[in-house]
């Protein structure tokens, strides 16, 4: 991603969390959420994080979601 400004350029790089080793718990396909629970954590990909979402997030402590990494530009 860059940035414009006042006519100089700013290089913008997220930091991510998940890797491509990071994988869904449900399914093996690669995760982009991390859902933190106090018994541990749970990765899903954007499918199953979709699916489980409002069943996870009254118990969920944190809720890491990298799924905009999907629409990004190459």
């Amino acid at each position: 991603m860059t940035q414009i400004t006042d006519s100089t350029t700013t290089e913008i790089h997220h930091v991510y969390e998940l890797s491509a080793l990071d994988r869904c718990d449900s399914c093996g396909a690669q995760a982009y959420v991390r859902a933190t629970l106090a018994s541990g954590e749970l990765y899903f990909c954007a499918h199953h994080a979709a699916k489980f979402r409002e069943k996870i997030a009254g118990t969920a402590v944190a809720w890491l979601d990298e799924t905009d990494r999907l629409f990004e530009a190459v």
